[in-house]
């Protein structure tokens, strides 16, 4: 980790490639907590490290609700708990079976778009076949005796 202390919003922002405007949001949703010099926020190593934490959660398809919660357990104690664990590792298996269900879904959209693309392919072939073939009402010579 950096040796330096502190950290603006500025900073912040330019390391994790987000905007200031989301840093004073997930400040406003109480999942931050700067110290103030004046206007100035004055972000600890303890934010930085949240503000990661909030960043992977989010990747990981955790709401700030879940972040939170999970936050507030920690801060119960120095150094976390063994309801804080199981509270994570509950959210972890509920995001894996979330994931596994959307990966299904997928599979099930894929194999139908395939079925749509295959009687689309073959409904068009038959137009293109029928347009090479002159109809059977027409006299077949008619090209012909011209």
């Amino acid at each position: 980790m950096d040796k330096k202390k502190t950290y603006n919003i500025s900073e912040l922002s330019k390391e994790f490639d987000i905007t200031t405007r989301s840093i004073r949001f997930y400040e406003d949703q109480e999942l931050l907590r700067p110290s103030r010099r004046g206007q100035t926020r004055i972000f600890s190593s303890k934010d930085r490290v949240r503000l990661k934490l909030i960043l992977r959660g989010k990747r990981m398809g955790f709401s700030l609700s879940e972040t939170k919660e999970l936050f507030d357990l920690w801060d119960e104690t120095s150094s976390g708990n063994e309801k804080q664990l199981l509270l994570m590792l509950e959210t972890l298996n509920r995001k894996r079976a979330q994931l596994e269900q959307q990966k299904n879904d997928i599979a099930m959209m894929e194999m139908e778009m395939d079925t749509a693309e295959g009687r689309c392919r073959e409904a068009l072939a038959e137009l293109q076949k029928k347009k090479q073939v002159p109809a059977n009402d027409e006299p077949a010579g008619i090209i012909e005796q011209q």
